[in-house]
């Protein structure tokens, strides 16, 4: 059951004050008893991060290469992707560095100050950019997904493309995902899938029937406003907080940084990851690059396990620093519990 965080008063990067509910929830060990890895969800994920409904229960899981028997798993979710019921009708007054900002609070809210990982696919391994540069004492590893620390140009065209359908269709949300299919994956992947195959009944391409299937699939479970967030947020990505200076920011990172590409992602490329690393290794130590060999595209950070999994399991077979989890740490002293009315625990502020 997820639980929320009230934060009153946050004052976002248009300089407005708002009250955020930041819903989370855990899996596995216990925070007080077991390292902790927090969890960052795509564009239309949730803190449903594993079991049955889990968006990434092949990774996350007792037994798999992020193993609940050993860790304690904590996924927030997005304020304003509709899981609470939260939305923002100003959502372009945040930017993601707000997000970052917003899970460092619930950390501090919930008491957690040590973070054995901090792991995101897509939207999530930016976010997970962004919070390791705004507290890089946090995470002992930092392991972006199919990701990027910036907002290139092609992401922003590709974003741009999605605000106009999502602003301008009818059909807004549906149209949008189709687009998106388009980029998640590649040419070859949807070769190598449908063939150019036509359905029996109705001699459509099969390709047509698939990504038809995928845009009702999301209008019927994600909302126009949580969209027009998340894709927007896409647009703010930069962790050098607008002075171009990504490397240097970057480079305080104390944690190993373990970047991790498809080698034919259309949306965060290859090419700007690889060139990221070759930069930063060369003024920081510990950091890696892997890379998913896919047709897939974006989505083969969902598809490819297997390689994900050997690039990740020895990170997570790792001698665990004893830092990394204090059994007596408490939530901060400046914060009030309260159980609402529907059962979530809510945190409050206290204003100074």
């Amino acid at each position: 059951m997820a639980k929320t965080i009230l934060i009153k008063n946050f004052s976002n990067s248009a300089g407005n004050s708002v009250d955020i509910r930041l819903s989370y929830q855990f899996y596995g060990r216990k925070p007080e008893e077991a390292p902790v890895i927090l969890v960052n969800h795509a564009l239309t994920g949730n803190s449903i991060v594993t079991g049955k409904n889990g968006w990434w229960k092949d990774l996350i899981g007792e037994d798999k290469c992020i193993d609940l028997r050993k860790f304690c798993v904590l996924a927030f979710n997005i304020p304003g992707n509709g899981y609470n019921g939260q939305y923002f009708e100003n959502y372009k007054h945040f930017k993601l560095k707000d997000i970052a900002r917003i899970q460092a609070l619930g950390l501090d809210e919930i008491g957690i100050n040590k973070l054995f990982a901090i792991i995101g696919g897509s939207i999530g391994g930016a976010l997970a950019w962004e919070l390791a540069v705004l507290r890089p004492e946090l995470a002992e590893h930092v392991i972006p997904v199919a990701s990027d620390y910036k907002s290139t140009d092609w992401l922003v065209a590709n974003c741009r493309i999605q605000d106009h359908i999502l602003n301008n269709s009818i059909n807004p949300v549906s149209d949008a995902r189709m687009h998106a299919m388009t980029f998640y994956r590649t040419p070859q992947s949807l070769s190598q899938k449908f063939q150019g195959k036509r359905n029996s009944q109705n001699r459509s391409f099969e390709v047509e029937n698939w990504l038809l299937h995928h845009g009702e699939k999301l209008k019927n479970r994600f909302t126009l406003r949580a969209y027009k967030l998340l894709n927007h947020l896409l647009t703010t990505i930069d962790i050098s907080n607008g002075s171009g200076e990504y490397l240097e920011a970057a480079s305080r990172i104390q944690g190993e940084i373990h970047i991790v590409t498809v080698n034919s992602d259309l949306f965060f490329l290859a090419e700007e990851n690889r060139k990221t690393y070759r930069e930063l290794v060369a003024i920081k130590q510990n950091v890696y690059l892997h890379e998913i060999n896919s047709i897939h595209g974006h989505d083969a950070f969902l598809i490819e396990t297997e390689q994900l999994t050997d690039f990740l399991k020895p990170v997570f077979e790792s001698k665990i620093n004893p830092t990394h989890y204090n059994p007596k740490s408490q939530p901060s002293s400046e914060v009030n519990f309260n159980e609402d009315k529907a059962g979530y625990t809510t945190l409050h502020k206290i204003e100074s």
